[in-house]
């Protein structure tokens, strides 16, 4: 996805209030690099100031000059203060697992850099600039996926970032992996020895859940929108009755996004003569045709719910202690993701309704006792299975999904000899969110092609309406219709990454 070969690329702003998510999608994808506004720049420089002022005021303050959680009742001595801070970084990088995509570092980067350019951490402008420098130059950290509980900030995948600022770890760089030092030098870099404060500044936040949870978010959008294309879809492969989505009708229950999915798939269903009214064909449909407005829209609620938090987040200091402009440092808990970890586990139960109804609509389309087609969508049923167990797969795959949905952030398992007695587990549940929206993308897949054959078996490609007709042509680029029964595990696939690729509404 990250293509650092751009030219003439746009500038983002990392100024700690305005960052959303498609900026984000931007930078990670490399249609944009990051910046670090002067007026942010002397915030960062006034926050180090009153880091150091606290020193050669002999004061204790947490983490500058003391051990880390249990820890923090031990004393570091001034000129250990910045091994304090390496120590930190070598302690923590114990991540386990497969690597993080290209893409999820990206994200987490751009917004530890955010967060950091706030100026409430006591970092140094040059620290600081090094990790804008590996953003627009594709020095990418290895980062292993599992090993942070989502309290005291995401330590673990967090360490594996900003080690490499020392000339530590792994990075990727230009598609090889390498030493943390080389891949600097490669990229025209050089590390940085940390002073007090700062590897604890570069590692105490919410960056790996959050910058998960965007990536997430923004594919959930897609997916949600080709969720209502499915739908109308199926609508048209089986004579759906529009009246449902009245919007008089919808206005007597009045949640706004209920009457945004109807409006929509109305504007995408305007001139199609596959949809009936009521009592043309039959007088209702069944609750997964009938009540798409009501389930879709339910799910279009928490995305919302989502988006404001994550956009909170994105543009939060979550370290630990803050550097306050008062010249205060306290020690607080804003490093707890328990805010995203609900969140996350919100998100992941709203897309999993996507697929859950979307799988239920594939059945409709294949089973012949309620289409009314041919057995499985099959051309010689018998002789052809057609697309029997392709709704397997999407049985599978939800089934998948209802146990990936089961929330994490009810966990907590203490930490730091009880001093951190409740963690949020947030991370957790960014990549199953994650793991859920890419399997909701492959269910609502399988209804396209089902859809997309029933239309093919009921010859009805001009009876569509012209927005369903535009899509179907995409879909059928990617899966033709079956003429027989051959394999389309990898066309199933395709059109999934599609999906999740596609803005339906951009």
């Amino acid at each position: 996805m990250y293509n650092s070969g751009v030219v003439d690329l746009e500038l983002v702003e990392l100024d700690g209030y305005t960052l959303d998510r498609y900026k984000v999608q931007r930078v990670v994808n490399g249609n944009a690099k990051v910046s670090i506004p002067e007026e942010n720049r002397l915030r960062v420089q006034e926050s180090r100031n009153r880091i150091e002022k606290q020193i050669n005021d002999g004061k204790v303050v947490y983490g500058v000059n003391t051990g880390f959680g249990k820890l923090s009742n031990i004393e570091i001595e001034k000129e250990d203060v910045s091994k304090l801070q390496l120590n930190l970084l070598r302690a923590d990088a114990v991540g386990v697992g497969e690597p993080f995509p290209i893409e999820v570092v990206r994200s987490m980067m751009i917004l530890r850099a955010n967060a950091l350019a706030k100026g409430f951490s006591g970092i140094r402008e040059e620290t600081l600039q090094l990790l804008v420098d590996m953003i627009n130059k594709g020095v990418h950290p290895v980062v292993p996926c599992k090993g942070s509980v989502g309290a005291s900030g995401d330590l673990a995948p967090l360490s594996h970032i900003a080690i490499v600022l020392v000339g530590e770890g792994k990075a990727e760089y230009n598609g090889e992996i390498l030493q943390g030092k080389e891949a600097l030098k490669r990229a025209g870099l050089k590390p940085v020895s940390l002073e007090a404060k700062e590897g604890l500044a570069l590692i105490n936040g919410t960056q790996a859940m959050s910058g998960v949870g965007v990536l997430a978010l923004n594919e959930a959008e897609r997916v949600g929108l080709a969720a209502d294309m499915a739908a109308c879809l199926t609508m048209e492969a089986l004579n759906g009755v529009i009246s449902a989505f009245d919007s008089e009708l919808l206005a007597v229950r009045p949640h706004p996004e209920l009457e945004f999915v109807a409006s929509r798939m109305r504007n995408w269903l305007e001139g199609s003569r596959r949809i009936t009214r009521q009592g043309e064909v039959r007088i209702q449909d069944a609750y997964s045709i009938r009540c798409i407005p009501q389930v879709h829209g339910a799910s279009w609620q928490a995305f919302n719910y989502v988006e404001e938090r994550l956009k909170v987040e994105m543009n939060s200091a979550t370290d630990n202690p803050i550097v306050l402009e008062s010249g205060e440092i306290i020690s607080g808990g804003h490093f707890h993701g328990q805010p995203i970890a609900l969140s996350m586990d919100f998100l992941k139960v709203a897309a999993a309704e996507w697929a859950n109804i979307s799988e239920r609509r594939t059945e409709r389309l294949v089973n012949p006792q309620l289409s009314g087609l041919s057995p499985f969508l099959a051309v010689n049923p018998g002789l052809e299975c057609g697309l029997m167990v392709a709704q397997y797969a999407a049985a599978s795959l939800v089934s998948e999904n209802k146990v990936l949905a089961h929330p994490a952030s009810v966990d907590s398992i203490p930490t730091s000899a009880n001093q951190e007695d409740h963690v949020s587990m947030g991370t957790i549940g960014s990549r199953q969110a994650r793991e859920i929206i890419h399997n909701s993308a492959r269910v609502i897949a399988i209804e396209m092609i089902c859809a997309s054959q029933a239309i093919y078996l009921e010859k009805a490609e001009n009876q569509l309406a012209q927005a369903t007709r535009d899509y179907l042509e995409k879909v059928r680029l990617i899966c033709p219709p079956l003429e027989s029964d051959r394999v389309i595990s990898d066309q199933m696939e395709e059109l999934a990454q599609f999906i999740l690729r596609e803005d339906l509404l951009r």
